[in-house]
């Protein structure tokens, strides 16, 4: 009975046993951060290498992985990302496991690849707004953290 359900979820909204279940294990919020991470990637037309980079250092910084599995929660974040719909189900994840100070952290980490190849495009604007407001990052955390990104690399 349960089969039909989950099927019309999987047509509807997107979601897959695969991205359900992968959210919901020990990795959970490692995938959700990345993903998150990936999202602004894709959000600029000119993805390349220094957003990557950038990625890889926020991710880094943020969890003790080795490069191999970095290089693995990354393949697997930019896999879920292109087959996502929303942000809910991962900004959810983040939201129960990590204190205020870490989601702004987040979204300071997302500035920071939006701001790896010295430009900031609208669309990345977009989804790190939106992000912010589903992690209940104030505007003015929002702002800051958005300011310190772009110190960092060197644009103010």
């Amino acid at each position: 009975m349960l089969s039909p359900l989950k099927n019309l979820l999987v047509q509807l909204f997107g979601f897959t046993e695969e991205s359900a279940a992968s959210v919901s294990d020990a990795h959970g919020v490692q995938l959700a951060t990345a993903v998150l991470l990936v999202e602004v990637m894709r959000s600029d037309a000119s993805m390349g290498e220094p957003e990557y980079a950038t990625a890889l250092s926020a991710l880094r910084s943020k969890f003790a992985l080795s490069d191999s599995e970095m290089q693995q929660l990354l393949s697997h974040a930019e896999h879920t990302a292109k087959h996502s719909s929303d942000f809910f189900r991962f900004t959810s994840a983040i939201n129960q496991h990590f204190t205020h100070d870490q989601k702004i952290r987040v979204v300071e980490h997302m500035w920071q690849v939006a701001y790896a190849d010295a430009k900031l495009d609208a669309h990345e604007n977009h989804v790190i707004s939106k992000v912010a407001g589903l992690l209940h990052v104030t505007h003015g955390e929002y702002i800051a953290a958005k300011l310190r990104a772009k110190r960092a690399a060197g644009l103010s």
